[in-house]
């Protein structure tokens, strides 16, 4: 039932959405009549509620689009496994009010030490107000945001695994394990590294496969914690994939590199977790009574495309790589909030003539440098003389501030700048949540639409204004006069002049009202 890879020829930015005839297109065939077709049911059909699935399914409810979230798993996963918002996206959760809330269940931590778990803390007037690093377990971050999105209207279907596609000139007709069909405009695969969506729509997914593994899980320890703590002192000097960290409860958090590389699909065992600790350390701390069991690896893989018609992937499913940084869910959410407003503006006929394709245009460079900075920390995880002899090098050099802050604001992807043309140093750069007139920046953005911040108050959004807000606040501590913001914070326009302003809004948000 799936259809091949092709090109889509851009969609209009017609008041209803123009759909793309793709009968001309060599290799494809055109579904049956609409007669045969299933019923239209919804705009988009997300495969996976995981925190991108959910996040981007919150994005669309925004506008109003019909979203359907579909879960192959009948339950939320149970294993208490931490997780880490870095800057950007704790910026991501205040700007659609989302952060106290998110808070409340997570603990904050400097934003420091995550390169390479180089212990370096982060440098003085990192430029955020949401400087730090904020662990909580998965999920509840997981629930937060499916939460999130239910209230906003989003429907969640759990134990609905896709099975096949077929897309067509309107929509794409998705077929359930089960037998069931059910038809969207679009279809985003947020199904994790294994995707099913991604290998049905034929995508490459090029890279290398894990050399390493290591092992992960909560457990029971029997011996005393100072004897714990000298002993990860000192393999730690050596060996940054190895710890046991108390977890409360009289819980500890262990990870150990392991023997060889095996089918992830098979959980390891207690045993597995004892023989590799005596490897190690020489001795297995007394551990029982797991949790949960985990292993990872440190493949590296890269979706050659992200987007083949209408059907798109997102987090995981366009990208894998080693969890060194932490920087895995965060890409993931970081990817929804660059698509959700583009597919919902393609979905409300306003869109741009290519404004969808700058989905992969920005975000697949991102993904491509999160698997660059990986692999790179990962050989200076390695015990090798060589890279051992690297990673003392880079830890003297990291005492340099701009050596720091470099790899701080690449980790934490504040530094990330998109491609807008060329302008100030700050266009295509997020604006951080400034003091303004009405409070705080990112309290104006919570219903993602753009936002044009007039400090010279002689500028109007005219007809984009069931598109962009309008604040003007000559108080605004800014270096430039004023700036135009997507919904996903990054500054789109800067300058005073109404007509530059016009193309600008024309450029981001199609063609006006009135």
């Amino acid at each position: 039932m799936h259809s091949p890879q092709f090109t889509a020829e851009p969609l209009s930015n017609d008041t209803v959405e123009r759909d793309f005839t793709v009968c001309d297109v060599p290799g494809l065939r055109s579904s049956a009549s609409g007669a045969d077709r299933a019923p239209l049911m919804f705009d988009v059909i997300i495969a996976g509620c995981g925190p991108t699935g959910a996040m981007l399914a919150a994005e669309l409810r925004l506008h109003d689009v019909r979203v359907l979230v579909l879960e192959k798993e009948t339950e939320p996963v149970s294993f208490v496994r931490i997780v880490g918002l870095h800057i950007r996206s704790l910026e991501l959760m205040a700007m659609r009010g989302l952060l106290d809330r998110i808070r409340e269940h997570g603990r904050q931590r400097p934003a420091g030490g995550f390169f390479a778990a180089i212990n370096k803390p982060a440098p003085q007037g990192l430029d955020s107000a949401h400087a730090y690093l904020l662990g909580i377990p998965q999920p509840v971050i997981v629930h937060l945001l499916e939460e999130h999105a239910t209230q906003l209207g989003a429907q969640v279907r759990r134990g609905c695994a896709v099975a096949d596609f077929e897309q067509d000139d309107e929509g794409v007709t998705v077929e359930l394990a089960d037998g069931e069909q059910l038809r969207s405009r679009y279809l985003v695969g947020c199904d994790g590294g294994r995707s099913t969506v991604r290998k049905l729509l034929g995508v490459g997914f090029p890279g290398e496969p894990s050399r390493t593994e290591t092992l992960m899980g909560e457990m029971e320890v029997g011996v005393p914690q100072e004897e714990i703590a000298a002993k990860v002192t000192e393999i730690g000097e050596t060996n940054k994939r190895f710890w046991l960290r108390p977890f409360g409860e009289g819980a500890y958090s262990v990870v150990v590199p392991a023997a060889g590389v095996s089918d992830r699909a098979e959980p390891p065992t207690l045993e597995d977790f004892k023989q590799q600790l005596r490897t190690i350390a020489g001795t297995d701390f007394g551990v029982h009574s797991p949790r949960w069991l985990s292993r990872f690896g440190d493949a590296t893989r890269l979706a050659e495309s992200y987007r083949v018609g209408r059907v798109l992937l997102a987090g995981d499913a366009a990208h894998i790589h080693p969890p060194t940084g932490g920087q895995g869910l965060n890409l993931g959410v970081q990817d929804a909030f660059n698509l959700g407003w583009k597919l919902a503006a393609q979905i409300r006929g306003w869109a741009p003539k290519t404004l969808l394709d700058t989905y992969q245009a920005e975000r697949h460079p991102v993904a491509e440098d999160v698997l660059d900075n990986t692999r790179a920390q990962m050989e200076l995880h390695s015990t090798e003389p060589g890279p051992q002899a690297v990673r003392r090098l880079l830890t003297e050099l990291m005492d340099f501030d701009e050596v720091n802050r470099y790899l701080i604001e690449k980790i934490t992807a504040i530094g990330i700048r998109y491609d807008f043309g060329e302008g100030p140093d700050l266009l295509g750069r997020r604006l951080r949540d400034i003091d303004v007139k009405q409070g705080h920046l990112y309290g104006l953005l919570h219903r993602g639409r753009g936002l044009l911040l007039d400090r010279t108050e002689r500028l109007t959004v005219g007809g984009w204004s069931d598109r962009v807000d309008y604040l003007a606040d000559p108080t605004a501590v800014l270096d430039v006069p004023c700036v135009l913001l997507r919904p996903d914070g990054h500054v789109a326009w800067i300058g005073d002049d109404q007509q530059d302003l016009d193309d600008h809004l024309s450029r981001w948000f199609g063609k006006p009202a009135n």
